[in-house]
């Protein structure tokens, strides 16, 4: 009986700790200070040379539903406790893959951002015009305005989570 009566206390013990302890965990790796409750993603600007027309909205929209679907945070138009600011800066196609025949096998689409990061509450997180790029290959016979519509879409997912990690996962 006393083994027993040890074990039961024991299970009590470790049941009480656990309830007075208070553990945050994300699946997404997030880690927002509790007093931030907003987030402004202002509209990205497209300053590339070369310009796809609905890449700025593309990003733009992409990583507000990132922010949205992944955080309890509010998003908002003005005076969030965190703002993201970018623009694209490059939208670019080069051959890559040179053949013996001097002809490429592969060109490839790169997408370029430059990202303003503020955070109100954490200063040591915020930073300034870093470059976020990305790029995906696609066979040389194909013309861009044909692979842009599957290509595009996979840059953006890839450029916005780069985008996520560094402002709240803290990669």
């Amino acid at each position: 009986m006393g083994t027993q009566f040890f074990a039961r206390l024991l299970f009590l013990i470790f049941a009480l700790s656990a309830t007075a302890c208070s553990v945050n965990y994300s699946f997404t790796g997030a880690s927002i200070p509790p007093e931030v409750k907003t987030i402004q993603i202002n509209y990205f600007e497209n300053n590339a040379p070369l310009i796809n027309p609905t890449l700025s909205q593309e990003i733009t929209d992409k990583l507000r539903d990132r922010f949205q679907s992944q955080t309890n945070l509010i998003i908002v138009t003005e005076g969030g406790d965190m703002v993201i600011k970018g623009q694209i800066t490059g939208y670019s196609t080069s051959p890559t893959a040179i053949q013996s025949d001097d002809r490429a096998a592969f060109n490839r689409l790169t997408i370029a951002l430059k990202v303003t990061f503020e955070n109100k509450y954490d200063k040591a997180q915020s930073f300034d015009n870093q470059t976020f790029s990305r790029y995906e290959d696609y066979p040389s016979t194909l013309p861009l305005t044909e692979v842009s519509d599957s290509y595009v879409p996979l840059i953006v997912e890839t450029l916005v989570e780069d985008i996520f990690n560094k402002t709240v996962v803290n990669w």
